[in-house]
């Protein structure tokens, strides 16, 4: 019997993060520092938004594209935010920012087309490109330089092929932010040579020292910026899976297309339960974000004491320690430390190879157990 698999599929690496993940719900007394998932509860008030609409029989499909209520106030949210003019026309709903990102690129890829991406970054990137029949270019971005793109990097790379610059920030693995004048910089790049631009939004409220800024309000990147974000991280909200793609009309009008005949709508109680977030959720965004900064404070601290380095992540809830000194590649540097000590973090390799020397180590998790990992971290370098 022949072969029925796709060779592209085959040659696609399964999820590095997902691999320490399922290993770690094997192990007894595990503490898991792997995946980006808030600790904290949805919300109640958000919750019980859904609750209600359940209790309304508010069961139905949706239109394609969301709830038209939910789509203006998302169209509110970001102007109100990051000075972003977008109209509810302009935003599709989707099953969370992965859905997004997939259909983003297939909406505006054509086979060959180059796709820059910025090493380290987030494990769906490099294989959704390859799916949509793109082909991925990686810029390899620097610790030494916070992990920032700066205008010579992105020039470098830049071919006849080039289509569009995917970026993230803040940034998963690294917690790097980009500031405005960073984006400023790179804008003139990315409209000297008629880019598109598909940023990663999706840890915007996350930002620890002053206010996020979003590249799609700078002059002349408004119809050559699509936006994705959701309400995973922000509220939360990782199991109700709704997210958003957000852009100038005439490229969404096709990313439409792909939803509808892929997903037809998200869930119809997530896009009430998202409505409610966004009309009074700012005060739970302000709770979480403070308790991510302690925790994010508490581990800089400890791994300065513990001679591990660490350039200073500005956003999201993730921490990038460089391992290098200890002449151990990440992927055993995090098997050791999963077998001896029963703690999980995933190699930076995940992630790209330029990962390679670093951790990924998510503080999206309490602080008793933050403390407990670093007794146990501790202990393993100590034996190294």
């Amino acid at each position: 019997m022949r072969d029925f698999v796709s060779d592209k599929i085959k040659n696609i690496k399964p999820s590095g993060i997902r691999k320490f993940f399922d290993i770690a719900n094997s192990i007894e007394d595990c503490i898991s520092l792997g995946v980006g998932e808030p600790d904290f509860e949805t919300p109640w008030h958000i919750t019980e938004e859904g609750i209600y609409s359940l209790e309304q029989g508010r069961t139905f499909y949706t239109s394609n594209q969301g709830l038209p209520e939910l789509r203006e106030e998302i169209a509110k949210w970001n102007k109100r935010k990051y000075n972003l003019d977008y109209s509810k026309d302009e935003v599709i709903i989707t099953c969370g920012g992965s859905e997004a990102i997939d259909i983003a690129l297939r909406a505006t890829l054509n086979p060959g087309d180059e796709v820059i991406i910025l090493e380290p970054n987030y494990v769906c990137y490099e294989p959704d490109i390859i799916l949509a029949g793109g082909v991925p270019i990686k810029i390899k971005l620097k610790n030494e330089n916070e992990f920032r793109l700066t205008p010579e990097e992105l020039e470098s790379v830049i071919t006849p092929k080039t289509k569009i610059l995917l970026m993230n920030y803040p940034n998963n693995p690294t917690g790097a932010i980009m500031a405005k004048e960073d984006l400023e910089k790179i804008s003139k790049v990315i409209i000297k040579h008629d880019l598109l631009v598909i940023t990663d939004e999706i840890y915007s409220e996350l930002t620890y020292e002053g206010k996020h800024f979003s590249i799609g309000a700078l002059p002349g990147m408004r119809d050559r910026t699509i936006t994705i974000n959701g309400f995973s991280k922000t509220y939360s909200m990782t199991g109700w899976r709704l997210g958003y793609v957000m852009g100038p009309r005439v490229i969404i009008d096709q990313v439409k297309k792909i939803h509808q005949f892929v997903v037809m709508s998200a869930p119809t109680i997530s896009q009430y339960a998202g409505l409610e977030a966004l009309r009074n959720g700012d005060n739970d965004i302000e709770r979480m974000k403070k308790e991510y900064d302690k925790r994010r404070k508490y581990l800089l601290k400890e791994f300065d004491r513990l001679g591990l380095p660490c350039f200073e992540p500005k956003g999201a809830f993730y921490i990038f320690p460089d391992i290098r000194k200890y002449n151990m590649s990440s992927e055993e540097f995090a098997t050791e430390l999963l077998n001896k000590e029963h703690v999980v973090v995933v190699p930076g390799t995940a992630f790209g190879d330029s990962g390679e020397g670093f951790v990924r180590i998510s503080y999206a998790y309490s602080l008793d157990a933050l403390k407990e990992a670093i007794k146990r971290i501790e202990r393993f370098l100590k034996s190294l």
